[in-house]
């Protein structure tokens, strides 16, 4: 009940309530100074304001101090309020109690984030799988739970549905869309003897699969786990106040006592001078100044980061990355466009170009393979005519022939054409070879028996990332790619966008493992990625950047950041802006702390009372507010492109 009654009282709507009894309060006090009006201190306006916001104050400074051996700041400001209050200065107790409710609020507000990631995660497990059951010669189809499966059980998987386990594939052939265990933009081919994984898509053809991992030692299961372990490693932000608290409140105490004895044998005690000394001294020594240090720059950081298409989830994202020295990047769809396109057309003489392209879009016009799709549309588009075939053929996940003005045509992987009799000769295959370097996938278009070219695709680098990471690099950041690709296209890739330190057939856990390597090594990590397979990674990094605009919903749920309008290019910007922030919040703390300083001293020669010293502590914490606020507008998207 007074959990619930402190959270009350601390909330926006009851803080409006406790500013407005002290305006009242404020207005009563100058009428009282200029026009002579007398009012007696159980009657000011201020008692509204010590009881909504100061309750909270008491009940937080009181849990931590009995239940946790915590002395937090606001205890601090619980000993200043009471003491002011003994001596009728009911204005200067609420004014400590409203300005530390007014930055708690603020921090709140920047902690706020949604945590429903692992739920969309989760709900990538199918419920139920077509379990083969084998008596004697006769197999029989049985649906069976997902949660009852066990290895060794053989499965049989669909066209469009999900691998309910990890497995081997024992018979038929498809393609598989595995990007979310591997990132890999292109659905990759399958056939008997090679591995699936739980939580994969089969884009085509019926495949048997034996269960290899099942329940919770799938790939998938595991993805979930990584998750959830990734998550409980980080701690929230301490406040700066609370770090200073244990320190700060028996100083206070002592210099106030200290001051009081002083000025009590130094001047007596006329008119309870060394008291309101003391008192005076506990009132300007609370630190709401330090408290909205933090909360009010990091808001305008937000708010800043908001307004340029990036957004920023808390105030922990803008300290992590303000800190951060090493950037480790996914590579499909995020270094890349994630959309892979025809990059070249290789005829080996046979026949031109032109005639190579319309023979391989023909055959592949029925086809339902993403490349073979690509190659009609980017065949269509350079405006080359597309024939009607005959007797189409369609092996899943190999390729397709059709006969085409009698002549039969084969187009599909080199393994495709190797079933089949066609192999390439020694100076196709250096050409292939240079094709396979830059990370290209191949298509073989074959008539007869003879191979008439190549038509390579690829996932094109963005335009700005190459000037992206050389700004990253101009501002000392330390630059890694991390992918589920083979070794040379991502090295291709990488040496087009100028990133030196490549980590490649990464899986998860294995992006995980290089991050927390790096992590040990004294990097500060940020990783930046669109796919599921980067949620474990960017939640272990020390802060992660999802790409919003194509990334999943469970990637921007897992990252600290997310770029909005899917533009790498702000990720100088954001290291920027984040610097930034962080000085400002350091030149708040060392004002905040000069303020005190001075008004202490002030306060000790009896140039301040609690009232005045209460109106020059609120001065210092709007001093660091407006600082704080003059981040809002400055201009650092234009210091990031001058790099």
């Amino acid at each position: 009940m007074w959990k619930r009654l402190a959270e009350f009282c601390g909330g926006l709507k009851m803080t409006a309530v406790s500013g407005s009894f002290l305006l009242l309060s404020l207005i009563l006090l100058a009428a009282k100074r200029f026009a002579d009006l007398s009012l007696s201190p159980f009657l000011d306006p201020a008692w509204g304001t010590v009881v909504i916001s100061g309750y909270p104050l008491l009940y937080l400074a009181v849990s931590r101090l009995v239940r946790q051996r915590w002395i937090s700041s606001a205890l601090l400001i619980s000993v200043a309020m009471v003491a002011a209050l003994c001596i009728a200065e009911v204005f200067a107790a609420g004014e400590v109690a409203f300005i530390m409710a007014v930055g708690s609020i603020l921090e709140d507000k920047t902690a706020e984030r949604a945590k429903k990631g692992r739920n969309n995660l989760i709900a990538l497990v199918p419920q139920t799988a077509r379990v083969l059951i084998e008596e004697g010669t006769a197999v029989t189809e049985r649906e069976m739970a997902v949660s009852e499966l066990r290895a060794g059980m053989k499965l049989r998987v669909l066209a469009g549905e999900i691998l309910p386990a990890d497995g081997t594939i024992v018979a038929g052939s498809t393609s598989v869309d595995q990007s979310v265990m591997t990132g890999e933009s292109l659905p990759v081919d399958k056939g008997e003897g090679d591995e699936v994984y739980c939580g994969t898509l089969n884009c085509y053809g019926s495949v048997d699969i034996v269960a290899t991992q099942v329940g919770s030692d799938s790939s998938l299961q595991k993805l979930i786990a990584l998750l959830k372990e990734a998550e409980n490693k980080k701690a929230p932000l301490q406040r700066i106040a609370d770090k200073w608290a244990t320190l700060l409140v028996p100083i206070a105490l002592l210099i106030a006592a200290a001051v009081g004895i002083v000025t009590y044998f130094a001047v007596g005690n006329e008119d309870n001078a060394a008291l309101i000394r003391a008192v005076t001294i506990l009132v300007v020594f609370c630190p709401c100044a330090l408290a909205l240090a933090t909360p009010t720059s990091v808001m305008a950081g937000i708010g800043q980061a908001a307004k340029n298409g990036v957004l920023i989830k808390s105030g922990e994202a803008i300290e992590r990355m303000g800190k951060a020295n090493c950037i480790a990047f996914d590579k499909t769809g995020t270094l890349t466009l994630g959309k892979p396109t025809v990059s070249d057309v290789v005829s080996f003489g046979v026949c031109s170009r032109e005639e190579l392209l319309s023979a391989a879009a023909s055959v592949e016009l029925r086809s339902e393979h993403p490349l073979g799709k690509t190659i009609v549309k980017y065949a269509r588009k350079q405006g080359v005519t597309l024939a009607e075939t005959e007797k189409f053929e369609l092996s899943a996940g190999k390729g397709v022939c059709a006969f085409l003005g009698g002549r039969r045509y084969d187009c599909g992987s080199r393994r495709f054409l190797s079933e089949k009799g066609i192999f390439p000769t020694d100076e196709q295959n250096f050409v292939l070879s240079k094709l396979r370097s830059e990370g290209k996938a191949i298509i073989l278009t074959a008539c007869e028996g003879k191979i008439l070219g190549a038509i390579a695709l690829s996932d094109r680098l963005r335009p700005t990332a190459k000037e992206t990471v050389r700004r990253l690099h101009a501002l000392g950041y330390q630059t890694v790619l991390l992918t589920g690709d083979h070794r040379e296209a991502a090295e291709y890739l990488a040496a087009q966008a100028g990133i030196s330190d490549v980590r490649s057939e990464l899986l998860p856990e294995d992006k995980v493992k290089t991050i927390e390597g790096l992590q040990r090594q004294g990097c500060r990590v940020c990783m930046v990625g669109d796919g599921v397979n980067d949620a474990p990674a960017l939640k272990a990094a020390d802060v992660g950047i999802a790409m919003s605009e194509i990334g999943s919903d469970i990637t921007v749920e897992a990252a600290d950041i997310a770029l909005m309008d899917d533009d790498i290019e702000k990720l100088p910007y954001l290291c920027v802006l984040t610097r930034s922030t962080i000085r400002t919040i350091k030149c708040n703390i060392a004002l905040s702390m000069l303020i005190n300083v001075v008004a202490i001293l002030l306060s000790s020669l009896g140039l301040l009372s609690p009232v005045t010293g209460a109106i020059v502590h609120n001065a210092g914490s709007a001093l660091v507010v407006l600082n704080a606020a003059l981040l809002y507008d400055r201009k650092f998207i234009k210091k990031a492109e001058g790099l």
